[in-house]
């Protein structure tokens, strides 16, 4: 092969797209000699790719399409939201802009199919319009229908969604009174995270108010999930996944510790998936002094929570060497950031606790870790298990 030569106006871009039309030996080739004239795979843009082969999932996908195949009929990947919706109801308007959402982002209208070999590939269907499903409390007491709402998004929760025939997203428009209804969103995981969910409510919104004014509707963005899947593939296949991967295993060493708390009841043999969220407030005065105290340490409050997370898990459970589960958004490109689709990872955080130091020096060791893991957090959490090969238990998350 010949040697690289970059363009100097703009060439990025350019580079891309040569690159994704490399076949992967040569592409791991061409990226190599990129990155010894000082230009990292990781700088180049996310450019799209032809539609008319079959597409790749994405690392994050493939493990939820996984876990699909094992559990079909499983609920514990499902994400809901909300919309309140108060005044008079424009109902056209808002079909307009569920059918106006579906058909701007592909990951809602992509199903999940097996090739000739019997692996995973997304189908991307054409824009149709969203079927919205209807409920009507407002006959019942003014006291019971947030309850009885409650039990209709519970109910929706519930629900299993066929990866491979699909939709993968349903819509349910609640009256609760004459001026106030709930438009309740249900999505699979593999085409949303919670990103997604503020996305998606503002484009509804947006989309509403267009066909009110009677504005046109914007375009789709260039770049959609799938571009990025592909991106991300040749990325790690290009030895991006190689680099991030020996600074993980440098980072957790080869001994990974289980965490053993005191429970009040046996673990059970498998999980069930049942749980719940316990919410609280902190008191103004302790929010300020913990935020007071980040900024003296350069620190983030979310690393000063973690340090006193790490604390009570070593109280607890009488462990100095610890390893916490962290999900991250892994949107760290710009290009990705009004991208719906499950771009969401998991890191695990080494952490050593000594009793004897000060706390100031374990925010000061949490920081250095966390900033560590963020300039790496690219690696698919599933290739970090593989690698390390813990002892695995279906009792346990990896």
């Amino acid at each position: 092969m010949n040697d690289v030569t970059v363009p100097q106006a703009d060439p990025l871009r350019a580079i891309a797209e040569r690159v994704s039309a490399l076949p992967a030996e040569k592409r791991k080739l061409f990226l190599a000699q990129l990155d010894a004239k000082g230009i990292s795979a990781q700088r180049l843009p996310i450019v799209p790719v032809s539609r008319d082969a079959a597409l790749p999932l994405s690392y994050a996908q493939r493990r939820l399409w996984l876990l699909w195949q094992l559990e079909p009929e499983g609920t514990a990947y499902h994400i809901t939201g909300g919309l309140r919706l108060t005044g008079r109801l424009d109902e056209a308007a808002l079909q307009a802009a569920l059918d106006g959402l579906v058909a701007r982002h592909e990951a809602l209208r992509t199903s999940f199919g097996t090739d000739a070999e019997g692996g995973p590939v997304q189908h991307i269907l054409a824009p149709a319009p969203l079927p919205l499903d209807r409920a009507d409390l407002s006959a019942l007491p003014e006291d019971q229908r947030q309850a009885r709402l409650d039990d209709l998004s519970a109910q929706e929760v519930r629900r299993p969604f066929d990866l491979a025939a699909g939709p993968l997203l349903r819509a349910t428009l609640v009256r609760l009174a004459a001026d106030e209804q709930v438009l309740l969103l249900t999505l699979h995981h593999i085409i949303a995270d919670g990103w997604s969910m503020d996305l998606l409510v503002a484009d509804v919104a947006a989309l509403y108010d267009g066909h009110r004014l009677g504005r046109p509707a914007p375009a789709a963005a260039e770049i959609q999930y799938a571009d990025y899947a592909v991106w991300q593939r040749q990325l790690m296949e290009a030895g991006e996944g190689e680099r991030q991967l020996a600074a993980w295993t440098e980072m957790l060493g080869a001994e990974q510790p289980v965490l053993e708390l005191s429970a009040d009841r046996p673990r059970p043999s498998e999980p069930s998936g049942r749980g719940d969220t316990v919410a609280f407030d902190l008191p103004d005065d302790l929010a300020a002094a913990l935020r007071s105290l980040a900024q003296r340490q350069g620190a983030t409050l979310f690393m000063v929570l973690l340090a006193g997370f790490s604390l009570l898990l070593r109280r607890l459970g009488g462990q100095d060497d610890l390893r916490i589960g962290v999900p991250v958004a892994n949107r760290q490109r710009q290009d990705v950031e009004a991208v719906i689709g499950c771009f969401v990872n998991t890191q695990v955080l080494p952490i050593q606790v000594d009793g004897r130091v000060s706390f100031e020096a374990l925010l000061t060791a949490v920081r250095g870790t966390a900033l560590q893991a963020q300039a790496h957090q690219a690696l698919p959490f599933e290739q970090l298990v593989e690698a390390l090969n813990p002892e695995r238990s279906l009792d346990r998350n990896p």
